[in-house]
């Protein structure tokens, strides 16, 4: 194929879903009875969870038409690209799913777009009823932007107990016991680390727990503020310790996905797999059993650590059915919504008061670690850098994963940090 003739095919990709929703969107302006909600959610356990939590709408707004806009693929970049399209044009949804953090707030709060939701929360008597860690990261200047529906931890290590069992090892705590684990299990003929990095991203979230394990939380969040170089020599043995791992990981890994490469674990088809927490709710809506088919730890070396990652919704300028945004907000920040919604996600409640009997044990573990563990913010969703900067962090990685190149990674990982990081 020509590159012209591609350009167009892609165009159409991103840009006929826009017209269709922007359709979808004219008719909800006419009705004034209408609520289009525009997300990701499309994959096993996440589009449950929101059907849960848009049935307690529809409880107790029977009159309102629910649209759900889900786009579908991309892990999220897919929707990214329509929802861009519909900013710019000025055809927002009623609501939209965006990571809390700098996604949210350097993307569509600085360049005005949003509307602040503090009243939400204020009127609620809700204010205190979330983390500040997390009101701090939806805020800007003073003022709440989106309500986070949830929290997922990134640097959790899955394995399958019974291929280590088998081959008398236990899931290693650190580095370097995960290299000596990785490399007996090689010689057994088991796949040590499964990956599934065909959307570029899933091997910047390897990443991020490979360099929490060698900066600490100090010098990780330092990193993504360009206080500390990526020629520190903490960085350095995290890229050497990254491109080390390639060594183990499965042949097809370019042509999988995050969730089919979560699958090879429970699936006996690799040991170990590096991914968030919604492969909880992934492994539940397949009937994988916890202990049995599956289990976790926090990923080798990231032991006290919390990386941390929100979904959450906002209320953009000129939303074409303002109110019904709000009242859905309403249900995002409640606690009946988020008790609906995370468990069959495989999230942690964004309020500290969810009810934990709702909640299997893997859930009840997170909520634990949250409570008590140093919070650092997850780089591949958003949370600790923008936009702009992650895309180009994800096309330095699709390169790194194969020619394993530290040199040439460290000088283009320091150039987007220079041009992108906060000044």
């Amino acid at each position: 194929m020509t590159k012209k003739p591609y350009l167009f095919v892609l165009a159409l990709c991103f840009v006929l879903p826009a017209l269709l929703f922007a359709g979808g969107n004219q008719e909800s302006e006419n009705s004034g009875k209408s609520l289009e909600i525009f997300s990701w959610w499309t994959a096993g356990g996440e589009a449950e969870g929101l059907q849960a939590m848009l049935d307690v709408f529809h409880e107790k707004y029977p009159d309102i038409e629910i649209i759900n806009a889900t786009v579908a693929g991309g892990a999220g970049t897919n929707a990214k690209a329509v929802l861009a399209t519909r900013m710019q044009g000025g055809n927002p949804p009623d609501a939209f799913q965006v990571h809390a953090g700098h996604e949210l707030i350097d993307t569509w709060v600085v360049s005005g777009y949003m509307e602040p939701v503090t009243f939400i929360l204020k009127e609620n008597g809700w204010m205190d009823k979330f983390p500040k860690d997390v009101i701090d990261i939806i805020s800007y200047k003073g003022e709440v932007y989106s309500i986070p529906v949830n929290v997922h931890r990134s640097n959790v290590m899955w394995y399958n107990p019974k291929l280590f069992k088998d081959n008398g090892l236990e899931p290693p705590k650190n580095m370097d016991e995960f290299f000596t684990v990785a490399e007996k299990l090689k010689a057994a003929g088991v796949t040590p680390l499964a990956l599934g990095d065909t959307n570029g991203w899933p091997a910047t979230h390897l990443l991020e727990s490979v360099i929490l394990a060698s900066t600490g939380p100090e010098k990780y969040r330092q990193l993504w503020e360009r206080k500390v170089s990526w020629s520190d020599p903490d960085v350095q043995e995290a890229l050497e310790n990254y491109a080390k791992m390639m060594n183990y990981t499965n042949s097809d890994h370019a042509a999988l996905t995050n969730m089919d490469a979560a699958g090879y674990v429970a699936e006996g088809k690799a040991a170990m797999n590096v991914m968030g927490d919604w492969v909880a709710g992934y492994y539940k809506s397949q009937d994988y059993t916890q202990g049995v088919d599956w289990d976790w730890m926090p990923t080798p070396g990231t032991q006290g650590n919390f990386i941390m990652l929100s979904d959450s919704f906002g209320l953009a300028k000129n939303a074409p059915n303002r109110e019904n945004v709000i009242k859905w907000l309403e249900v995002c920040a409640s606690k009946e919504g988020q008790d609906a919604f995370n468990p069959i996600k495989g999230s942690i409640p964004s309020r500290i008061d969810g009810d934990r009997s709702k909640y299997d044990a893997y859930l009840n573990a997170a909520m634990d670690d949250f409570a008590s563990n140093e919070i650092v913010p997850s780089v591949a969703h958003g949370a600790a850098v923008s936009e702009a900067w992650i895309t180009k962090i994800n096309d330095i990685m699709s390169v790194f994963t194969t020619d394993l190149d530290v040199k040439k990674a460290t000088i283009e990982f320091q150039a987007v940090a220079d041009r992108y990081a906060p000044k």
